[in-house]
């Protein structure tokens, strides 16, 4: 039988014991720090945006750039031409690999890209200034001629879609955008909505225009949206989740893909303005510009800007104080990329009134929304604002006999 233990060996093997447990869990907190570092590395791994010199091959002039910015200043490329895609590529979007090849067409784009960046680096301290817009104007030779049916035409209003000052004699933004605020609802009532669940149709730009498709459109305060498009090639599905964005659609080179600077900015903005009542605080440094017309409309202007640099200008009637438009301009290595939003047809919904026409436009691009049912405060499954899925091709119903 053991002698039993003396107060010094009791003593000597609590603190052994001791020991032990705090090894024990000094151990337990590194294995945490390192799956806490895996899992910070590993979510890192999967929000680094695709390259464009990775996705799509024979890529020369425009490398290491996102590929969402990458089909933008095609887009780009296409509105300062006047030319589709297939104007420069043997190839559709059912065969990605096919745009890699070269013709006479691409290896002039490729002098003329670097020609244009030349011209700003060497005139413009590197601002771009020229951009293939500025001698194309929509057509495949540049304007070397004065147009005088311009010169003596009726003179069309000035397009403040580029950056702007504080116009002198024009109010300050703070009291347009109150106006604003107050014509759809008031502070009050814009604070309470919460959610926003909307359901209608979609029609796309010419051959696409008489193709009604059903949409599905869920957001969640303060800046969660998720945009269901069900196309006849599958579901077209924008996501942001408050933090990250994806575009999941069919024929596209990537079937998912991971939205990432500005790009990622433009989202963050498409969600938080189905809230405006946040408006003032998702954008700053707030000037007016002068008054300018919409479809015979005259409307007061306000630009500002993101903290990631997004340029937004919006145009509010000047009769009514609603927002007809809002227009947000994103860099490139080309020039500055447009997307426009119109709204129009405002009805009341739990006392704010809610556009339930919207025409969004892009340079390669345009989709009419128009809303049937909008329902606020409506619970949200946090699913919907989930990565999606890659889309998938509509399974063929059998005919009937």
């Amino acid at each position: 039988m053991r002698p039993p233990q003396t107060d010094e060996e009791k003593d000597s093997t609590m603190k052994l014991g001791s020991r032990h447990i705090t090894s024990m869990a000094m151990a337990t907190a590194f294995i945490c720090l390192l799956g806490a570092a895996f899992l910070r590395a590993q979510a890192a791994a999967e929000q680094k945006p695709l390259i464009s010199d990775d996705v799509f091959k024979n890529v020369q002039v425009l490398k290491g750039i996102p590929v969402d910015q990458f089909m933008s200043i095609m887009g780009f490329f296409s509105a300062s031409l006047g030319m589709s895609c297939e104007d420069c590529h043997s190839a559709d979007d059912r065969n990605w690999s096919g745009f890699a090849a070269d013709n006479t067409r691409k290896r002039l784009a490729r002098r003329m890209i670097t020609m244009m960046q030349t011209i700003n680096k060497d005139n413009f301290g590197d601002r771009q200034l020229v951009t293939c817009y500025s001698c194309h104007r929509g057509g495949t030779p540049p304007r070397a001629v004065p147009d005088l049916a311009q010169l003596y035409g009726f003179p069309l209003p000035p397009d403040p879609n580029d950056v702007i000052t504080q116009a002198p004699g024009q109010p300050p933004a703070d009291q347009i955008l109150d106006r604003y605020l107050q014509a759809i609802g008031g502070a009050q009532r814009l604070a309470a909505i919460t959610s926003v669940i909307a359901t209608g149709t979609n029609t796309g730009f010419g051959p696409e225009a008489a193709d009604k498709r059903v949409v599905e459109i869920y957001a969640k305060a303060p800046g969660q949206r998720t945009v269901i498009v069900h196309t006849s090639n599958g579901d077209s599905t924008t996501t942001y989740d408050g933090r990250s964005g994806w575009v999941a659609a069919p024929l596209r080179p990537v079937d998912v893909l991971s939205l990432a600077g500005q790009e990622l900015d433009g989202a963050r903005l498409d969600a938080q303005m189905v809230f405006p009542g946040q408006i003032k605080q998702a954008i700053g440094r707030w000037r007016t510009g002068f008054p300018t017309t919409i479809d015979d409309k005259d409307v007061d202007v306000v630009q500002g800007a993101t903290a990631a640099g997004t340029i937004v200008t919006l145009y509010f009637d000047k009769a009514s104080g609603l927002l007809t438009r809002w227009v947000r301009l994103t860099d490139s290595p080309v020039g500055k990329i447009p997307t426009q939003t119109d709204y129009a047809d405002y009805r009341d919904v739990s006392g704010v009134k809610i556009p339930h026409h919207v025409t969004m436009t892009w340079l390669d691009g345009r989709d009419n929304f128009d809303l049937t049912s909008v329902r606020t405060n409506a619970p949200v499954d946090a699913a919907k604002f989930s990565k999606p899925a890659p889309s998938k091709a509509p399974v063929a119903r059998p005919a009937a006999r």
